[in-house]
């Protein structure tokens, strides 16, 4: 129990601290304690000194958000993003210098491994620091809002607020020709009049904009989100074009309260309706809606370690069970016998379809379904597989997932994970069932932010 001190000194909701930031806690806040109590502060870095408000009170721990910064660590740096509110919330370590943000998130991915994993038997590789770490990403999702002085604004979500968006001048996460993409459509859209969606009242016209490029090819595609009503696209799209005619202009029109790009209609107004981007040697079509890696340079290099860790000599029979438009699939059939793509989203499977072919891969199959019913079909299909590969969601594998995977027995499980702290559980689901874990190596695909990918190497032990 509880003694009356400790309740005493446990800090309460609104109250301001005076705090020293001495970790990083998974997720990326700063970790401080107040007479021993542990306080997870937002935007601070270890050496940081700051005053803090408690936006959050709990038994164990209690959340805070920096009010004032009294004294910075020497590890800071200038940040460089030019947005109206002052701060990124896309890239919220850009403060801090890039060797460390490598070296926390190496710590980070041990932590997890170890403390919620109870896993020790394992080499943690050195971790692949991301090239290049400003400029990287292929896609950018942007948001219409109405600034103080009604002016239509695109950018960001301010930090904590789901009505409020900053106005985004530069992103540093994304290439000079986004920016002034985005740039453009928010002055066109000025210009013309046109209301951005008012989220309260969920009322107006312009909810979200879509940029995708081809690093490799230098496609370009724009997708703007719309609730009902007057919008010209085709005088968009002429506009458009005659600043970037290698533009193509997408139109999704949605009705949805949430904010989900993937919702309503999408019709092609100009141009071609996907985008094509080149990876690992390979040549990608990628349809509006689909998932591709936001960082086409450094999924190069995840992809390099799970085609190394899956070890294939030209003959394995291979099972990727989320697999997307097939970019890992279609890798990993260079190298092996056969391999079989399985995803839940069915355009995603019929891009796969199409990107085998485009490549003239026909070694490789692919089947729309949910893996928790569609591993046991595929099994009677095809005969035990040498390899299995698995890249889930973020909330990583479910515990029946996990129990059909074992029933195939592979005798290697390479588990590309995007979560640490959802791979630490499944690995020792895994290896709780005849698994050893091998090693893991994590590749950095989001300089700038916590977040990190990750490739594990799972070998039955009675292989």
């Amino acid at each position: 129990m509880a003694t009356n001190a400790t309740q005493a000194a446990r800090p309460r909701r609104g109250e301001a601290l005076e705090l020293r930031i001495d970790g990083v806690a998974q997720g990326g806040a700063g970790v401080a304690r107040a007479d021993g109590f542990v306080v997870f502060v937002a935007g601070a870095f270890p050496g940081d000194i700051v005053r803090a408000e408690i936006t959050k009170a709990k038994r164990n721990y209690a959340g805070a958000r920096v009010v004032e910064l009294l004294e910075p660590s020497a590890d800071r740096v200038p940040t460089r993003c030019d947005h109206e509110g002052g701060e990124c919330s896309g890239s919220p370590w850009q403060a801090l210098r890039y060797d460390l943000q490598a070296q926390r998130k190496h710590e980070l991915l041990g932590d997890a491994l170890r403390r919620l994993g109870g896993l020790d038997e394992f080499e943690l590789e050195p971790f692949v620091p991301a090239d290049p770490i400003w400029r990287y990403r292929n896609k950018m999702e942007y948001s219409f809002g109405t600034n103080r002085d009604g002016d239509v604004v695109l950018g960001f979500h301010s930090r904590g607020r789901f009505d409020r968006i900053d106005d985004a001048r530069d992103c540093v996460l994304a290439s000079e020709r986004s920016n002034a993409v985005r740039n453009f459509v928010r002055d066109w859209c000025r210009a013309q009049g046109l209301p951005a969606y008012d989220r309260r009242t969920h009322t107006g016209l312009l909810r979200n904009l879509i940029i995708r490029e081809g690093r490799g090819t230098g496609d370009l595609q724009v997708r703007v989100v719309a609730s009902d009503g007057e919008l010209d696209a085709d005088a968009l799209a002429a506009a458009l074009h005659d600043r970037f005619p290698e533009a193509s202009l997408l139109m999704t029109r949605t009705d949805a309260l949430a904010e989900v790009t993937q919702a309503g209609e999408t019709s092609v107004v100009s141009g071609a309706e996907q985008i094509e981007e080149e990876l690992a040697g390979l040549r990608f079509r990628v349809s509006p809606e689909a998932f591709f890696q936001t960082n086409t340079e450094m999924a190069e290099r995840l992809y390099g370690v799970a085609a190394e860790y899956a070890g294939l000599r030209g003959t394995e029979r291979v099972f990727d069970l989320y697999c997307g438009i097939g970019t890992l699939t279609l890798a990993l059939a260079l190298r092996a016998g056969e391999v079989f793509g399985v995803d839940i989203v069915e355009s995603a499977i019929a891009d796969a379809i199409g990107n085998a072919q485009l490549n003239e891969i026909e070694n490789a199959r692919f089947f729309a379904g949910d893996a928790r019913h569609a591993i046991r079909p595929l099994h009677e299909r095809a005969p035990r597989p040498d390899v299995v590969v698995v890249d889930p969601p973020r909330a990583g594998l479910s515990k029946k997932v996990v129990r059909r995977l074992l029933e195939l027995r592979a005798r290697r499980i390479v588990y590309v994970s995007c979560n640490g702290t959802t791979l630490a559980p499944n690995a020792r689901q895994i290896v709780d069932e005849g698994y050893r874990l091998v090693k893991v190596r994590g590749v950095d695909m989001f300089p700038h932010t916590p977040h990190l990918e990750c490739v594990a190497l799972l070998e039955r032990t009675d292989a």
